[in-house]
């Protein structure tokens, strides 16, 4: 940069002081030097002498705060975090009379209806599962029939017949879908927001 152009950078500083933070030593041009905001500074602040008393006073108010957190935090510890989802509505809560219903209290011939009816549901349900049960030992009684019937006639048929068949394991079937795909369809990215609840102690 030539003489000019330093002259006119500085020119332009001198037009705003309170930017530069700086003090003049000389007045004149074209040289109007300057410094840095060194001179500017203060002596350090000595530090006061504090009494041994105050400062254990203070020391013992922050343990009691600590220790005062630890207990609430211990006294909390068995408490589960709130399920957002299982909290009921203060909505609800607050129009719970409206949406009582007021019923009128069951009769006795409605109360002997019911005892009617349960018992004989459960014995509709016993006689069902003694009738399964009866079904599937009168299978397993022909099945044994049957092989002893075979094993009386050929001991090479018998072991045939007792073999697991290998080509029932790898089962699979093809059949509709829930939701059959669309062609070409383009699957948006979508956004995620995190909406989890932070606690205290967790990060």
């Amino acid at each position: 940069m030539n003489y000019a152009g330093l002259v006119s950078a500085f020119s332009r500083l001198s037009m705003y002081p309170w930017m530069t933070r700086t003090r003049n030593i000389s007045i004149g041009l074209p040289a109007y030097f300057r410094v840095t905001g060194a001179l500017l500074a203060e002596p350090m602040k000595r530090k006061k002498k504090m009494d041994p008393a105050i400062i254990r006073q203070r020391e013992e108010r922050k343990k009691k705060k600590l220790e005062k957190q630890i207990r609430r935090l211990e006294k909390n510890v068995k408490q589960l975090k709130p399920i957002m989802e299982l909290e009921v509505p203060i909505k609800l809560i607050d129009e719970r009379q409206q949406r009582l219903r007021k019923l009128p209290p069951p009769s006795k011939e409605m109360l002997e209806n019911r005892v009617f009816l349960q018992k004989e549901w459960t014995r509709y349900k016993f006689k069902e599962a003694l009738e399964n049960m009866q079904m599937l030992d009168n299978m397993i009684y022909s099945q044994q029939r049957a092989l002893d019937e075979l094993k009386a006639e050929s001991e090479e048929l018998y072991l045939e017949a007792i073999q697991v068949d290998l080509s029932l394991i790898p089962y699979s079937a093809n059949g509709p879908v829930t939701t059959p795909p669309i062609k070409n369809f383009d699957s948006p990215d979508g956004d995620y927001i995190d909406v989890t609840q932070k606690f205290d102690g967790e990060s």
